[in-house]
């Protein structure tokens, strides 16, 4: 048998044929000029059509998409009419290069400064060839790079998946997902999740199977096997069964002795939160609402978001809404908020702190909030992200209560808000911790990159430490203010046993996750997950804390997690 090791992101065991992702667009001839009955105003006409048809086509999709993909598909669909892209084709056109080769040098050239700015800027490169690839397919008059077609059920394979790919597979017909490249917290491991499709990314060298071939894919073990052989095949027999025994949660998350810990849901907007509130999450503990603020150019009225905010709320009377303010910048520029010529995106004018730069925006949003919130009987929670100091933290509480908003919080994904969180705290009523960020800023390493994906992972002990600084703050001074997790974290069974036993009181997540943490949750009691919290904590490295942990919890492999 011939293994693949790789990176784990979304549980499942599944056997099935391969289809590999097509190959690429072939790149147009270096140096191929313009046809001689083809004037230079007609080929930049042709490529703005083609340009535009792109951006439609990836906007028609968007819309019948929702949460993360709907995200993906509009940031990509404005990739399509980047300004700076289609001039520095249309240039190239005026000094007599073809449309074709024009676009795919002016895409590489922004590609290439995109990657260098590093951090989440880096990842909209991937977006930029996506968009030059299709651009070039519609000038050709060929089909556009995608998932491939298939009359029967397939296991879906390539190097890595542009954005717009991912948010589109179809799971009635994608088995499982599998690429050669990309990192835990990738698009592609996110919209796994959210799928509910056992998945494994950073499988070096599983790209060049041929189709057809039979393979085992272990999405919790992070491992691709060819010819799978009998005691792999009942594994998939048993996950199959366990698998709709996974598939219900009853509503109440706790651990065996009676512990509490309210299992959230992970949304974008309305349509997320109705799915959400039918697989019975108790609430939403991340409300992205940045999502009605994409695709324009420029902010909108109170009223609207008011209208796109309620939507959540009427999901959820009488639970638990956490909204996530305007997380704009780095891999979500907004042209009437941020600034697309900062030297290291990543690090600078991103959420909370486009207010110091662009003052009225964030203000706005408080007041739409509270509009909507007048009009619902949701419990709203409001939390503001990129916060890195108590002073941060304390004006953003005289913003809410400005608005007549009266539970302020901060997410905590800046190791400085971790490790200062007793002073945060004082200033506001909760934190909600964003694991995506927290460890890839605690662990300097981008959370896109494959090869850096044994580092970016939330089982680093230094990331659970900062975890427990966080709740350590939330008691100092005989407060006890909550404290959840909301990044990709809290959907691992295994480390949500760690982080109920760090003290998290709240844990959120894509909803399809929500049956497979309360089932291991209520396989053990909270002194029991203390105990394998402090194990965690003293592990050498995030490799050993994992593989220490979920050898105490036998449940994972009876389950398939």
């Amino acid at each position: 048998m011939q293994n693949f090791p790789g990176v784990g992101v979304s549980p499942g065991r599944i056997i099935g044929t391969i289809r590999q992702m097509p190959k690429p667009i072939s790149e147009p001839p270096a140096g191929e000029q313009l046809a001689g009955d083809t004037s230079a105003e007609e080929a930049t006409a042709a490529l703005k059509a083609a340009a535009g048809a792109v951006h439609d086509e990836l906007k028609a999709r968007a819309e019948t998409a929702s949460g993360d993909g709907k995200a993906v598909l509009e940031a990509t669909a404005l990739m399509a009419k980047d300004t700076m892209l289609i001039k520095g084709a249309a240039k190239l056109i005026a000094r007599g290069t073809s449309a074709q080769r024009a676009i795919w040098e002016a895409g590489a050239s922004v590609s290439e400064m995109l990657h260098n700015l590093g951090g989440y800027m880096a990842e909209r490169a991937t977006d930029v060839l996506d968009v030059r690839a299709r651009i070039v397919a519609e000038l050709r008059g060929v089909p556009a790079p995608g998932i491939p077609s298939s009359s029967t059920p397939f296991i879906l394979v390539a190097e890595d998946l542009a954005p717009a790919d991912t948010a589109t597979l179809d799971p009635e017909k994608v088995l499982a997902l599998v690429t050669a490249g990309g990192g835990p917290q990738s698009h592609t491991a996110i919209i796994a999740r959210s799928l509910g499709l056992p998945a494994v990314v950073a499988a070096a060298g599983v790209d060049e199977l041929p189709d057809g071939t039979e393979v085992y894919v272990d999405g919790a073990a992070g491992s691709i096997t060819v010819n799978p052989d009998g005691v792999q095949r009942a594994a998939a027999e048993a996950w199959a069964t366990n698998a709709s025994l996974l598939a219900v949660f009853d509503g109440n998350g706790s651990t065996s002795d009676g512990h509490l810990v309210p299992l959230l849901a992970n949304v974008g907007g309305g349509k997320d939160a109705v799915a959400a509130a039918r697989l019975d999450a108790q609430g939403v503990g991340l409300f992205r609402t940045e999502f009605c603020f994409l695709e324009r150019d420029t902010e909108p009225t109170v009223e609207e978001q008011a209208a796109a905010y309620k939507s959540v709320f009427d999901a959820f009377p009488g639970k638990k809404v956490v909204l996530r303010t305007l997380d704009a910048g780095a891999d979500k520029p907004l042209p009437f908020l941020t600034d697309a010529t900062e030297p290291n995106p990543a690090l600078g004018v991103r959420g909370y702190r486009t207010d110091f730069t662009t003052p009225g925006v964030l203000e706005r949003q408080l007041q739409a909030i509270a509009l909507a919130e007048k009009d619902s009987d949701a419990d709203v929670w409001v939390m503001a992200p990129m916060i890195s100091t108590a002073e941060e933290a304390a004006h953003f509480a005289s913003m809410c209560a400005a608005a007549g908003i009266t539970n302020p919080g901060v997410m905590v994904e800046v190791p400085s808000a971790a490790l200062t969180a007793e002073s945060i705290l004082r200033e506001v009523g909760f934190a909600s911790l964003g694991t995506n960020d927290l460890t890839q800023y605690a662990m300097a390493a981008d959370r896109q990159l494959g090869p850096l994906a044994n580092l970016n992972t939330p089982w680093q002990p230094a990331v659970l430490r900062l975890v427990g600084l966080t709740v350590e703050g939330s008691r100092a001074e005989g407060h006890n203010k909550p404290v959840g997790v909301c990044g990709e974290a809290a959907a691992d069974p295994a480390l949500a046993v760690v982080l109920t036993g760090l003290g998290v009181s709240t844990l959120s997540m894509t909803a399809r996750s929500l049956a497979a943490v309360a089932a291991v949750l209520k396989t053990v009691t909270l002194a029991e997950a203390q105990q394998l919290a402090k194990l965690a904590l003293s592990a050498p490295s995030a490799t050993e804390a994992r593989a220490w942990v979920r050898e105490k919890l036998p449940v994972l492999d009876e389950l398939g997690l």
